[in-house]
């Protein structure tokens, strides 16, 4: 038992005696580079969103979300607001013996966002390579790339059909491209950005992700996300949770609104009849 403990003292100031030593040596430069490459930004990518939560009511038409937060001096940013993939089934239109405009057959979208919403400080293309872009789908490009439609034999009439698919989606105020609406301004020496999007009524009830990317040397080097909520209020709540739970009483409720209306548009149509 002696011996085990002397030979365990030898030990421990060899020990105490070596470590000192190691920690005077120099780093080697491989070490030095790699640490270097691990330094983040000085300034932690924020974001905060006004009007994170729209009712739907009655008088309800759209309103505004404004974005703001602080961001890296000497970096870009593109935010995106999007809603969940799902699955858009829709009727193909042509030309029968070259006269008659029909349906000619069905298209089925797959992984299409419900809204996408995009704003960048510059040109996508000039601020990262594609491969970038679709890795976060950012832009109409990359979106293109990203949407799987069926079916489509060749790639090119797969990007005419998403061509046409985005643009109808812009006429339903549903998606939107802008490059150089993102303001920038110094506030107490920080850089702050903000910019407002105007907010679809024609969105649906859901969650929405607010997505804020900084970018340098283009490549994405920070991020942070945001939401916005939009649900039913008021008699639009009840309205549509009673067509969906109770059908059959939804059905008649409609048919005595519109029998009240008609007779009221006749009763006022009389009034101003007999006044001639």
């Amino acid at each position: 038992m002696s011996y085990d403990m002397t030979q365990t003292n030898i030990f421990r100031g060899l020990a105490g005696m070596v470590l000192p030593l190691l920690l005077l040596l120099p780093l080697p430069a491989g070490a030095e580079v790699a640490q270097d490459a691990r330094e983040p930004l000085t300034v932690k990518l924020t974001t905060t969103v006004n009007h994170d939560h729209l009712y739907i009511d009655a008088f309800y038409h759209g309103g505004t979300v404004s974005v703001r937060g602080e961001s890296e001096p000497g970096t870009d940013l593109i935010i995106k607001i999007s809603a969940a993939e799902g699955d858009v089934s829709l009727k193909r239109k042509g030309k029968v013996g070259g006269l008659l405009w029909m349906n000619v057959g069905d298209l089925h979208f797959s992984q299409v966002p419900g809204l996408y919403l995009l704003k960048s400080s510059k040109n996508i293309a000039e601020m990262m390579k594609p491969e970038e872009a679709e890795r976060h789908v950012l832009g109409y490009d990359a979106l293109g790339r990203h949407l799987v439609v069926e079916p489509a034999a060749t790639e090119s009439e797969k990007e005419e059909i998403v061509g046409q698919f985005i643009q109808f989606q812009e006429q339903h105020n549903l998606y939107a491209q802008q490059t150089g609406e993102i303001e920038f301004a110094d506030e107490n020496g920080k850089r702050i950005y903000r910019t407002v999007f105007a907010w679809p009524f024609q969105a649906k009830p859901g969650d929405y992700a607010v997505d804020v990317y900084e970018v340098k040397d283009g490549q994405v080097v920070a991020a942070a996300q945001s939401a916005v909520k939009v649900e039913q209020a008021g008699t639009v709540k009840y309205l549509a949770g009673l067509a969906r739970n109770n059908g059959a009483i939804y059905g008649i409720f409609s048919i005595i609104v519109a029998l009240v209306s008609g007779f009221g548009a006749g009763a006022i149509f009389r009034k101003q009849g007999g006044a001639h």
